[in-house]
């Protein structure tokens, strides 16, 4: 299965074009599925995730234009016959993953067995992940947290650390978790983002320094494409590659 791993979605012509040939075809003939699952912790859930289908967000991700777009509820998936759904997913030529709270999709990936049938997919069918969609394809990722996370019985390992902004220290819960494993380096999305001061450059050397493998932190213009094992940064914007 081919990656392409974003924080914002598709956000200008280079990642678009980087999506198009991982397709082998255009947007217009490839039937897309899209999971709303991260978004359901937040308070205004069920309405970002009709942001993201048909609303303002829409632009990014699910209204590009699809030949077809279905929705993948992973929370359901356990309450229903495998086979009602995972023909759905081997037809899809590309999945929409959306951002939200990485440990709690991750959780659900696991619970769902959608983690286990990604790497059954054929070869040419595209993961596309969106912010907490980015990072729950990783194997062990982090994400920072006001107040320990519940809704998940996922492992994890949770500390105390204290980020520095320009207003002074900001105190978080630093979380690792552990994600799909689709790809073998780490994500940390919104880079230098004004609005997520946790991914600044010093702060995500703080995250990087904890994930055991290659990190790649990326802003809101940029995506890291993966097929056939060849990983290739795209991007109009910053990125930083952390080594471990």
């Amino acid at each position: 299965m081919r990656a392409l791993l974003t924080s914002s979605g598709i956000t200008n012509s280079s990642i678009q074009d980087a999506l198009v040939a991982l397709l082998g075809k255009p947007i217009a003939e490839s039937n897309a599925l899209f999971v709303p699952t991260a978004l359901y912790p937040f308070p205004g859930g069920p309405g970002m995730v009709w942001q993201t289908i048909a609303g303002p967000r829409s632009s990014t991700l699910c209204g590009l234009g699809w030949k077809s777009l279905g929705i993948l509820e992973l929370s359901v998936l356990p309450s229903v016959e495998q086979a009602t759904w995972v023909s759905t997913v081997r037809d899809a030529d590309v999945l929409l993953v959306g951002g939200g709270d990485p440990l709690f999709l991750a959780n659900w990936m696991r619970r769902s067995g959608l983690a286990d049938l990604l790497p059954t997919l054929r070869s040419e069918a595209v993961y596309v992940g969106v912010s907490a969609g980015s990072i729950a394809a990783t194997s062990t990722f982090v994400e920072t947290y006001t107040e320990p996370p519940r809704g998940t019985d996922e492992p994890q390992k949770t500390e105390d650390v204290v980020f520095s902004t320009p207003e002074g220290d900001l105190d978080r819960i630093l979380v690792t978790g552990q994600g799909a494993g689709l790809v073998d380096f780490g994500v940390i999305p919104h880079f230098e983002h004004p609005h997520h001061l946790d991914a600044s450059p010093a702060n995500a050397e703080k995250w990087a320094a904890r994930i055991p493998a290659p990190t790649y932190a990326i802003d809101d213009e940029t995506a890291v494409s993966v097929a056939d094992g060849v990983v290739e940064v795209v991007s109009e914007g910053n990125w930083k590659l952390f080594q471990p």
